[in-house]
């Protein structure tokens, strides 16, 4: 399976990706054709090898009349949808421009077809856009599972079609906000990534983080228009061969949180187990114990993934009467797993499967499932489990 990672570390724009995809592979005169088909003014596209803090780069030249016309939604997408582009091409850029259109409808307080794009209904803007997805296309990148860094939007403040403004402008905070994605802090006291890269890389992106496993079959790098004294003005697209997990099982560190309770009314002890699983611990138990003269006690134990850590030792403070807990690393091997849902008799039962080698060793039915639909047909829960256990199988 085909994967990419975007390096957005030091920000982005839509030229700037437009040559990354170009220096990838992406073929520059099929791009030009395509774009070509685009019913607009005049619009010619030139590339070149520039160096950008010392590091070589692909840079793409956008020469376009200028305007004085403001766009709307309808119209940008009309020229889309007319223009006769692969399926594919047109989806991406016409969600490319309804995602700019609900971030900049969102700081104005209109109907997104109200909007005027200014700096991004530009034909430069249109052109970066249409031209990342035919460049997207490609390369095989708009199925494929596509990672985004950390996105560097820069400070200090810009000028645009509203006056000056703080980096990140509003539209790139709404972009970023909406689709959760995590920015980097930056030295930069500059605009680093704009409303078009920042609609670019949500819409693009299947997952946040560092580069995910794979093997790189092709690196491009896309230059901007400035080389910054402080930092190479680039971004990266790395695309890549998936590497197949192992299937055996998952591996993963987590965190035991654990702690000894012998003053806690021992009815209290399911909803303490309940509570713990609904702050995200991956299981949760309590074993007897002898505690100090003879009390009885429990050993309270939580299995939590690292960012669920702090979440489950605030329930386990918050639902039982212990004033502290020990936190311990471990190694934990899970089965890969699904659900699935079978027909019983005309009852939905859900059935949790865990796999080993790609084969299924263990079938859990959901119990209350279960138990209402021993219920509803008259059999016995026993009867209906090895039957759903059988059914989940085939």
């Amino acid at each position: 399976m085909t994967v990419a990672w975007i390096d957005a570390g030091n920000g982005c724009a839509g030229d700037m990706l437009l040559a990354a995809l170009v220096d990838a592979g992406a073929d520059f005169d099929v791009i030009g054709e395509g774009l070509a088909r685009l019913r607009v003014d005049d619009v010619r596209l030139t590339e070149e090898v520039v160096r950008r803090h010392g590091l070589r780069a692909r840079r793409i030249v956008v020469e376009a009349p200028e305007t004085r016309h403001a766009r709307h939604l309808p119209e940008i997408l009309g020229l889309i949808g007319s223009a006769g582009l692969p399926a594919a091409v047109e989806r991406f850029a016409t969600k490319v421009f309804g995602t700019l259109a609900d971030a900049e409808a969102a700081v104005h307080g209109i109907e997104r077809d109200h909007v005027h794009f200014h700096e991004v209904g530009a034909l430069d803007a249109i052109v970066d856009i249409v031209g990342c997805a035919l460049g997207l296309d490609l390369l095989g990148l708009l199925d494929a599972g596509v990672t985004v860094s950390p996105i560097a939007v820069g400070g200090g403040t810009v000028t645009a079609a509203h006056g000056r403004l703080t980096v990140p402008p509003p539209a790139v905070l709404a972009l970023l906000t909406t689709a959760g994605a995590p920015v980097a802090a930056h030295p930069a006291a500059r605009e680093l990534c704009t409303p078009t890269g920042a609609a670019l890389l949500v819409t693009l992106a299947g997952a946040y983080g560092p580069m995910p496993a794979c093997v790189p079959v092709k690196v491009g790098v896309g230059a901007g228009t400035a080389d910054a004294p402080g930092h190479a003005n680039i971004v990266r697209v790395v695309v890549g061969s998936a590497v197949e997990p192992d299937r055996t099982w998952v591996r993963a560190t987590m965190t035991v949180v654990e702690t000894t309770v012998d003053d806690l009314d021992p009815r209290l002890w399911p909803e303490v187990l309940a509570a713990l699983r609904g702050a995200g611990a991956a299981d949760a138990w309590c074993a007897p114990v002898t505690a100090p003269k003879g009390r009885p006690g429990m050993v309270l134990t939580a299995l939590a993934a690292d960012d669920r850590v702090d979440g489950v030792c605030a329930a386990v403070f918050a639902h039982t009467s212990t004033l502290g807990v020990r936190l311990s690393p471990v190694e934990r091997r899970s089965l890969p797993r699904d659900s699935v849902t079978v027909d019983y008799r005309g009852r939905p039962v859900s059935v949790k499967r865990g796999f080993l080698n790609g084969v299924v060793v263990t079938a859990q039915p959901e119990y209350e499932e279960v138990k209402a639909a021993a219920e509803a047909t008259g059999q016995p829960l026993r009867r209906v489990l090895e039957e759903v256990r059988v059914l989940s199988s085939q």
